[in-house]
């Protein structure tokens, strides 16, 4: 008989009884066990229920029994609900926000209570768009000069020159993605427009009366690159803080622009005189014209009434004009009657007198009195 036939004793003998080092170590009660048969007798099947509980059985041994799984479970749901909240975040009324998936644009979220994926799927960044934010380019008032403040003028001139852009984010997904370093490149640009229109404009406009215009194309021209950009940012205003001429030659300016001063209040007051004069001209015309409209409308009523009455209206005005003759002139009054000498009279009777003189009497032979 083979040594391997289980029916018989093997090659050392027979196994003593209960020896199951034959089975692999299992019990021949272990119901997972499949016992071996003889060959070509199919084993026994497998009852599924049974294994299944005894599976159960040994989980339950390992967690500490049902109450101990139960706990694992909500602990690992409420793990897991926390997880899923850490995806609602808040955007500011001056916020908005840009949502992200792996790291890639999604989405630009409103304000209000917002909600995404949490990570490491999605994540939001808030960014402000109506706070209205401030560049400095070169520097302060007062502090240390640095190169970016002198700038060439149309006129081949220097001068020292900062000034402050005043700007917002108009998209912030734009903003966020379309440029590396959106502050870097704000600075870029306006610095270059600045430069630009200042190339193009005369030293004196923008030490006196021209920093308005440059103000204002320089913004223009900022906003035209931005858009070209597409970077997400909208230009308020450019403003001139500080423009004299360099250090070395800021008196002999500053001369200069006393001088233009004083020569601006001359021609100011020469202006003002001529006015004057001009406005006296026209008055003194505007009179004459009426004193003679007048003159002409007295005189065709002295004509009217001549016609009527010439004789009474030429003896009124032969009166009349002996009054207004005779009126401030100083007269004489010679009663000569049957007299044959001449009269003579003194040499101031016919000065002009202040004030009022006693009347001057003729001599006795002429009979004369003089008033």
């Amino acid at each position: 008989m083979p040594w391997n036939d289980n029916a018989g004793p093997g090659p050392w003998g027979s196994p003593p009884p209960g020896d199951d080092k034959n089975d692999g170590g299992r019990n021949k009660s272990d119901p997972g066990r499949r016992p071996s048969g003889p060959p070509g007798v199919p084993p026994p099947p497998i009852d599924v229920s049974e294994l299944v509980e005894r599976i159960t059985e040994r989980l339950r041994g390992t967690f500490g029994g049902p109450g101990r799984g139960k706990a694992i479970m909500l602990g690992a749901g409420a793990v897991v609900g926390l997880w899923l909240l850490t995806g609602a975040y808040v955007v500011q009324p001056n916020q908005q926000g840009v949502v992200t998936t792996f790291g890639a644009y999604s989405r630009t979220s409103n304000p209000g209570l917002r909600y995404h994926l949490p990570w490491p799927f999605e994540a939001v960044q808030r960014v402000p768009v109506t706070s209205i934010q401030t560049l400095d380019i070169g520097g302060t008032p007062g502090a240390e000069m640095p190169a970016e403040r002198l700038m060439l003028t149309g006129d081949e001139n220097i001068v020292d020159l900062s000034f402050t852009v005043q700007w917002r984010v108009s998209d912030a997904g734009k903003y966020v993605f379309n440029v590396r370093e959106p502050n870097g490149v704000l600075k870029d640009v306006a610095e270059s427009a600045m430069r630009e229109v200042v190339g193009k404009t005369a030293l004196t406009p923008i030490l006196t009366n021209g920093r308005g215009q440059v103000e204002a194309q320089t913004r223009v021209l900022m906003q035209q690159v931005l858009d070209r950009y597409d970077i997400g940012i909208y230009i308020e205003g450019v403003r001139i803080q500080v423009a004299n001429a360099p250090a070395p030659v800021v008196d002999a300016f500053r001369d200069v622009q006393r001088a233009a001063q004083n020569a601006q209040s001359a021609a100011n007051v020469a202006r003002g005189e001529a006015a004057q004069v001009i406005q006296q001209a026209k008055g003194y015309r505007e009179q004459v014209v009426r004193e003679a409209s007048g003159d002409a409308a007295r005189f065709n009523q002295v004509y009217d009434q001549y016609k009527l009455a010439p004789a009474v209206t030429r003896e009124r005005l032969y009166i009349e004009t002996m009054q207004r003759v005779l009126e401030k002139s100083n007269k004489v009054i010679v009663d000569n009657k049957g007299a044959n000498a001449p009269v003579i009279l003194p040499s101031d009777t016919f000065r002009p007198r202040t004030a009022v003189a006693p009347a001057a009497v003729a001599p006795a032979a002429t009979d004369g009195v003089a008033r």
